[in-house]
């Protein structure tokens, strides 16, 4: 894990440096010193990591892929001095930006939330980092039972998440924030263009709009592609370590290696954003993919289940797809084929620990066999569905504007999508019947609804959502309960509820709910890639999503809304942003979700590993926390792998809880060392012994 960490103390005057330092982190690089050292931590790449100075009070630090050049960041900086800070924000990549101005400090967040950034209060000053672990074990902080809580019961509710983090007094910095530290106060500011949180917003033409979406994608993965770890060498490497001798194919180059192969890859199994990144890599001229003897072809991967028995004629059609946009003569296909091994749930008991929980734990073994198969660089669409599907509550959006006529096409095809029924006639009213009840549902009066709902349990006896009408129906609400919320105990819901009742008095960001939610579903979806990463991490791999960038997510919230909610408008809009970068000849079926074949591998990995996760609920951690029964999840287990038709997302979510808690407590050492580092590790303080046994115990506080 790769992370950069800070202070901003409230001293004054020079402090001493290097070894010398009373506290320093375990396998840091020093970037400056003084009073507001800072440092890179990890195996950062040296283009990963750039610093520009004006004079030795003024310098900024960028850490990540970000597509400004050296006088660019210069222009940045010396904008920043003056306390601009949408420049700091604006360049393409993805990146986290430190200026420093005298005793001035900012550190920039970015807009979707996939770079966060932590801060807690140390030693009459302020530190900061881009994990939360470090800063907990720089404080030696506890767990945080009751954001665990509410992670559980509503996982894409801000209200209820707030700005906190699984350790007690470690804070997050909200997406589309930065934190600004003077002499060790903090202060959290918004650089997020006002715009776009405005009741009606004036919105482009869909045509300039997509033509936006086109730009800011190219830019986004030019961005990786123009580093300088791709210049190509004479033997085609790429630039990386001169290897075996050239010809060797990306396959024989890895086992070579010990890692993945060198150049740019993507997946071709992963849906039109992850195919669309491939095609845009593939043909930028000058890129590693393009042709002309001295880079390799791009290399596309294609994730070939063969354990799961379900809807057969949907898998071969992706196959067949991948295989028909793979002749592309700048690519390079690669089929990998998994059986039972690499099915969710399998392979449970190893893994990194991540700094937060996350479903993407219950999966990380099966994306890590994708991975090794790809390259140096890979690209992934995760992100893409939030930053250009229409969430079904920007329906009460269109409402709140007098556009009742575009709700016509989007509730006829929900009718269509759960196939002919009896009340299929009934369903554009159902739906606008709902859209219309939040449209004139206040901000305070949904959240104190849902507080409501946590408080009599009324989920418990709803039905599944497992058709797209109950699934729109479900999300028209300012917010609601999660899928794992029904298996927490009466305390931890009344904990949560407490929070939804509190944030019910204040004022929202934004009075519309459609684009409240939209934000709120992107920001759950970061923070998931961002524990995909680190749980699926392959040494020497980079993994990219240009759909989290800002650049990109900004020119997505440009799309109108009546262009969001048109039915295929996603694979439309990708579509017109590869004909205008010249790729056309697309293959039939191109933008179907891969939704079916992924539940059926989940269904499949529950069955396969029913017992495993049993056990691991026989003496579960979050039942010690006061978060579950352990009867009640083992229960659901075995009735899930039986086929009972309950929530899949809602038992990965307490799984992977279970799991991440485990590594968690059973860690060794700190992150700090020097004579005054931490005498003890993160929650080691709430952790005891069991009594008649060896497995440790939380103590709720």
């Amino acid at each position: 894990m790769r992370w950069l960490v800070g202070w901003s103390s409230a001293a004054t005057g020079p402090a001493p440096t290097g070894e010398s330092r009373a506290v320093i982190p375990v396998g840091a690089q020093l970037l400056w010193g003084g009073p507001d050292p800072l440092w890179a931590v990890g195996d950062w790449r040296p283009d990963e990591v750039r610093v520009v100075q004006a004079d030795p009070e003024t310098r900024l630090a960028v850490f990540g892929i970000c597509g400004a050049t050296n006088d660019q960041l210069r222009v940045g900086l010396f904008a920043a001095r003056g306390g601009a800070l949408r420049h700091l924000t604006a360049w393409p990549g993805s990146y986290t930006a430190v200026a420093q101005v005298g005793r001035r400090i900012t550190i920039t967040g970015d807009l979707a939330g996939a770079r966060p950034v932590f801060h807690t209060p140390w030693d009459g000053g302020t530190a900061y980092a881009t994990a939360a672990l470090p800063l907990a074990d720089l404080v030696e902080a506890g767990l945080d039972v009751g954001h665990l809580a509410a992670l559980l019961a509503c996982p894409d509710t801000p209200e209820a998440i707030g700005s906190g983090t699984p350790y007690e007094g470690v804070r997050r910095v909200p997406p589309g924030h930065a934190l600004v530290l003077r002499g060790g106060a903090r202060e959290i500011a918004s650089y997020e263009p006002t715009a776009s949180l405005a009741v009606a917003a004036p919105q482009l033409a869909p045509e300039q709009a997509v033509d936006g979406v086109r730009e800011a994608l190219v830019e986004a993965v030019r961005a990786r592609l123009a580093s300088p770890r791709h210049a190509p060498d004479p033997d085609g490497l790429d630039g990386l370590d001169p290897g075996p001798v050239p010809g060797m194919g990306p396959a024989e180059r890895r086992a070579a290696r010990g890692g993945p192969a060198p150049g740019v890859g993507a997946d071709l199994s992963g849906g039109s954003a992850s195919g669309t990144l491939a095609l845009l890599a593939a043909g930028l001229p000058g890129a590693p993919g393009s042709l002309g003897g001295h880079g390799e072809r791009l290399l596309a991967v294609t994730f070939n289940d063969l354990a799961t028995n379900g809807d057969r004629a949907h898998h071969e059609a992706e196959l067949e797809r991948a295989r028909s946009i793979a002749a592309n003569p700048r690519l390079h296909h690669v089929v990998v084929a998994a059986g039972e091994e690499a099915l969710p749930y399998a392979d449970l008991g190893t893994g990194p620990l991540t700094d937060e929980p996350g479903p993407s734990l219950t999966l990380a073994g099966r994306h890590r066999r994708r991975l090794l198969a790809g390259s140096a660089d890979h690209f992934v669409g995760h992100g893409a569905r939030q930053v250009l599907d229409a969430h079904p509550a920007r329906l009460a959006d269109l409402l709140l504007d007098r556009r009742r006529r575009h709700l016509l096409r989007p509730a006829t095809a929900l009718a269509r999508a759960d196939g002919p029924s009896a009340q299929s006639v009934l369903v554009p009213f159902t739906v606008y019947r709902a859209a219309r009840r939040l449209a004139r549902t206040p901000y305070g009066a949904g959240v104190a609804d849902t507080a409501r709902r946590l408080m009599e349990r009324q989920f418990a006896d709803e039905p599944v959502a497992d058709g797209a009408v109950d699934a729109s129906l479900a999300a028209l609400f300012w917010c609601r309960p999660g899928p794992a919320a029904r298996w927490l105990t009466g305390e931890a819901l009344a904990e949560v509820s407490v929070r939804l009742g509190d944030a019910a008095t204040r004022s929202p960001g934004s009075s519309r709910p459609g684009g409240h939610r939209a934000r709120a579903a992107l920001a759950r979806q970061a923070a998931d890639h961002r524990v995909f990463e680190q749980a699926a991490e392959v040494r020497n791999q980079r993994l990219h999503a240009p759909f989290l960038d800002n650049q990109v997510v900004l020119a997505c919230r440009a799309l109108p809304d009546t262009l969001r909610v048109q039915p295929g408008a996603r694979a439309a809009v990708l579509r017109s942003v590869l004909s205008g970068a010249g790729v056309r000849d697309l293959p039939a079926g191109w933008g179907a979700t891969s939704q079916p074949t992924h539940t059926a591998a989940v269904r499949a990995g529950l069955r396969g590993a029913v017992g495993t996760l049993v056990q691991l609920f026989d003496t579960p951690l979050l039942a010690d926390a006061g978060l579950v029964e352990a009867r009640v999840v083992r229960k659901a287990l075995r009735a899930a792998a039986d086929g009972a038709p309950l929530p899949l997302d809602g038992l990965a979510e307490l799984v992977s809880t279970e799991l991440w808690l485990r590594r968690l407590l059973s860690r060794r050492g700190t992150c700090w060392t020097g004579a005054a580092a931490p005498r003890q590790r993160a929650v080691a303080g709430g952790v005891g012994p069991r009594p008649g046994a060896e497995q440790p115990v939380l103590r709720r506080p």
